[in-house]
């Protein structure tokens, strides 16, 4: 892919990655009438072909054991359902909605059960509809399920499904450039700083262009750590491999699958049409390498296909439509988000570790960041606790709730 040159040989911001962070992000400051800088986006790969972004399964749940991940996603839900009005009552921007199946919790011994009790009166306390079910509540409710083995169940279905994360993205990236936010095909190879070691002064592309810039923001998915020790300092923050497979049933379900999350963590869900999509890893889950995309069938034919056909027995009989891999951004710290600026280097800004759920909480996020990039604070959702600061002084965030 040819590289594109910059217009200018100064920026305000540079943002490293162009997918949903980064585009996000550039929308944002686009949007923000009291931010009047220049903005350069870097995206290596333009087609986005293997990014984070493009491998989702596009969903959105309220279901966290952290509150702030909870109001998080409820600006998610609350951007998807009134996008229009967010991007300016542009006619062009489509009306979308979330197709409200809900994510089914399911707990096959009390110590788990305890935990999604404890996460619904989080969830409760910060206006989720969350419910807990007994086991013949999911069978009246959901027949096709197996819950021999269950003890408790968890659900909500308002605004907690699939949402069309892809038109979400491709208009970010459309208005922000319609607006001036500069986007190239290029990629950062290395940053300058000054001579404290306090400031990113440049950055310098694969084209051999050295760029200056006032601030600069980390938003390159799974290849993070890579983009942070061009700055000399780190984040704890690695690529993982997770498979998705699309199958079509024999028997279809009468009634909507909710993403299910079965005890064994595999997952599944309505896909639409009589398919369904599921996802899951393999026990050993090492980082992998950025271009390493080789898909594992032995892990469908001896863990996912077998768990699939055990909890729900009318996926016994199913066909594999289509299969991919893609990476988290996995952060082996506290599988939180890592934001904000570097405790020592002030102008390099993290947007970064989003473990699995970086599509539904890329409003919150961007919208973040673009405040601190224009205020040095943030205005609306207060996202301090998941500053880079709690990283240096070892003070983890764990969110439970991970899939």
């Amino acid at each position: 892919m040819k590289s594109e040159t910059p217009k200018e040989q100064s920026y305000d911001v540079i943002i490293v990655g162009g997918a949903i962070m980064g585009s996000s992000t550039a929308w944002f400051l686009s949007d923000n009438k009291d931010f009047n800088g220049k903005v350069l986006v870097v995206e290596k790969d333009s087609s986005y072909e293997f990014a984070s972004t493009t491998h989702t399964n596009s969903c959105m749940r309220q279901q966290f054991s952290e509150e702030l991940n909870v109001r998080i996603s409820q600006f998610a839900a609350d951007f998807v359902k009134n996008i229009r009005t967010y991007m300016g009552n542009d006619d062009r921007v489509p009306e979308l909605s979330i197709q409200n199946y809900g994510y089914m919790y399911l707990a096959d011994n009390e110590a788990f059960a305890q935990v999604l009790r404890e996460n619904q009166k989080v969830q409760l306390d910060a206006g989720a509809g969350t419910e807990l079910m007994t086991a013949e509540q999911i069978k009246k409710n959901y027949p096709f399920y197996n819950v021999d083995d269950i003890v408790l169940g968890s659900i909500n279905t308002v605004d907690e499904g699939f949402w069309d994360g892809s038109t979400v993205f491709d208009w970010w990236r459309r208005q922000a450039g319609e607006r001036g936010i500069e986007y190239i095909t290029n990629e950062v190879v290395s940053m300058a700083k000054n001579a404290a070691g306090t400031r990113v002064e440049s950055v310098t592309l694969k084209s051999g262009e050295t760029i200056a810039c006032g601030q600069v923001v980390n938003a390159s998915g799974p290849r993070a750590a890579r983009t942070a020790a061009m700055a000399g300092i780190t984040v704890p923050v690695e690529p993982r491999k997770r498979f998705t497979w699309v199958f079509a049933a024999e028997q279809p379900l009468d009634r909507d699958l909710p993403l299910t999350i079965d005890p064994s963590g595999v997952h599944v869900r309505e896909n639409g049409g009589g398919t369904y999509l599921a996802g899951g890893h393999s026990d050993v889950d090492p980082a992998v390498d950025h271009s390493d995309f080789t898909m594992d069938q032995s892990l469908w034919e001896n863990h996912i296909w077998p768990v699939l056909a055990t909890r729900i027995p009318q996926f016994e009989a199913i066909k594999i439509t289509s299969e991919w891999a893609g990476h988290y951004a996995y952060n082996v710290f506290d599988h939180n988000a890592i934001l904000g600026s570097h405790t020592e280097v002030e102008n390099f800004i993290f947007l970064n570790g989003f473990s699995g759920h970086g599509l539904q909480q890329s409003p919150a996020m961007g919208r973040a960041t673009s405040e601190l990039l224009t205020y040095g604070e943030y205005r609306t959702l207060d996202l301090t606790p998941f500053n880079y600061e709690r990283i240096i002084n070892n003070q983890p965030i764990i969110e439970k709730a991970i899939i």
